[in-house]
């Protein structure tokens, strides 16, 4: 991420070069080296932010499957949902309300 957040926090830069010693340098859209001064503080902030929108994004597209999966529980050619059905596709909804990372949901229990 922290590749990422420099490409992001420095427009010049459009390339990252890691050495063995994991010294960077940078370089421009056309290979030319470009001199930044880096803000290590700024850096690792948009590093953070980065990574907690990513975790966001895995959350959502896990629970988007969960509900894709019980789609078949409000189709018009079915009978009515129960209660349960319907808590449980409200709360995988809500999940992002509490949660930010696969890493620490704890998914509602679906329903028979």
């Amino acid at each position: 991420m922290k590749h990422k957040a420099i490409l992001e926090l420095y427009s010049t830069v459009k390339v990252i070069r890691e050495d063995d010693d994991g010294n960077l340098t940078f370089f421009d859209g056309d290979d030319n080296p470009v001199s930044v001064t880096t803000d290590e503080t700024a850096i690792n902030n948009k590093a953070t932010e980065l990574q907690n929108a990513d975790n966001l994004k895995r959350l959502r597209m896990e629970r988007n499957k969960m509900l894709i999966d019980t789609d078949y529980w409000d189709a018009s050619d079915t009978p009515t949902m129960s209660q349960g059905q319907i808590d449980y596709r409200q709360a995988l909804r809500d999940i992002t309300n509490t949660y930010t990372s696969l890493d620490d949901v704890t998914w509602p229990t679906k329903p028979e």
